[in-house]
C-alpha cells in the first residue's frame, strides 16, 4: 500500500485512482481485522469507495458494524461502500458462470466491477452440459463490453463464448471439479490453450483479478457503436 497517516506496516496508496483508474482495494485474507479497519478508515477518510475481498465472518462483522451503510456479500466474501458521490456505472460487463458452484468466484468479478464504477449483471448457469442455454444468449454476449466466463470441472464455456461473440473474454478457472480437476488447474490450462483468439485467463478463483481486468477494458474504451 503507500501514504503516511497510518501505522508503520500499512501504507495506503491514495494515488491509485489517479494512476490506474480506481482506488486501492483490500486484500483481506491474512490480514488481522485491526489492519483492515485501519485500511478501511484510510480510504474512506480520502473520499474513495472501500471495498474488501477474501473477508473473514469475523473481519466482515467488524466491517459492517463501524460502516453500517456498507453491503457485505457472504457468498463472495466482499464487502462494498460507495461513496456519496460516485458516478452512474460505466459500461455493461457480463460476468457467466458454467455452473451454479462457481457462483461465489462470479460474484466476487461482479462486486468487483461495481467497486470500479462499472456496470455489471450475471447470466448463471449457462456450460456446456446444457450448451442450448449459452448459444440462445448469443446476442446478449455481442452487446455487452466484456465477458467473464467462470468456469471449474474442465474449463471448456470460455472457448465456446469465445466462438459467439468477438468483445474482450476474461476467462475465469475455478477449483470446482473432481480429483482430476486439480483444484482449478485443468480449467486453467485448456483455457489458456483456448481456441477461441484473443481470450485472456486468470489465475484460479481469481473473480476479482478478471474484474479488475474487464474494468480496465471498460474504463479505457472509446465506445464504437455496434453494426
Amino acid at each position: 500500500m503507500a501514504n503516511n497517516n497510518t501505522s508503520s506496516d500499512i501504507r495506503f496508496d491514495r494515488d491509485r485512482l489517479d494512476r490506474c483508474g480506481f482506488p486501492e482495494f483490500i486484500f483481506g485474507e491474512g490480514k488481522s481485522i485491526s489492519q483492515i479497519l485501519e485500511m478501511a478508515a484510510s480510504i474512506l477518510d480520502a473520499g474513495q469507495t472501500l471495498f474488501a475481498t477474501r473477508l473473514s465472518h469475523d473481519a466482515a462483522n467488524a466491517l459492517a458494524e463501524k460502516f453500517p451503510k456498507g453491503e457485505w456479500d457472504e457468498v463472495a466474501k466482499t464487502f462494498l461502500l460507495l461513496t456519496n458521490d460516485t458516478e452512474p456505472p460505466r459500461g455493461n460487463v457480463l460476468v457467466v458462470t458454467a455452473g451454479s458452484s462457481d457462483i461465489p468466484v462470479a460474484r466476487e468479478a461482479k462486486n468487483t466491477l461495481t467497486a470500479c464504477g462499472c456496470g455489471a449483471s450475471i447470466l448463471a448457469d449457462a456450460g456446456v452440459a446444457g450448451l442450448h442455454r449459452i448459444i440462445e444468449e448469443a446476442e446478449t454476449l455481442r452487446h455487452v463490453d466484456a465477458v467473464v466466463v467462470v468456469a471449474g470441472m474442465e474449463g471448456a464455456l470460455p472457448s465456446v463464448v469465445g466462438g459467439l461473440t468477438g468483445v474482450p473474454i476474461i476467462a475465469v478457472p475455478t477449483s470446482v471439479g473432481y480429483g482430476a480437476a486439480l483444484g482449478g488447474l485443468t480449467a486453467m490450462f485448456s483455457m489458456l490453450n483456448s481456441c477461441a483468439n484473443g481470450v485472456t485467463v486468470v489465475n484460479v478463483d481469481n473473480g476479482f483479478g478478471a474484474g479488475c481486468a474487464a474494468a480496465r477494458i471498460v474504463l479505457t474504451k472509446k465506445h464504437i457503436p455496434i453494426p
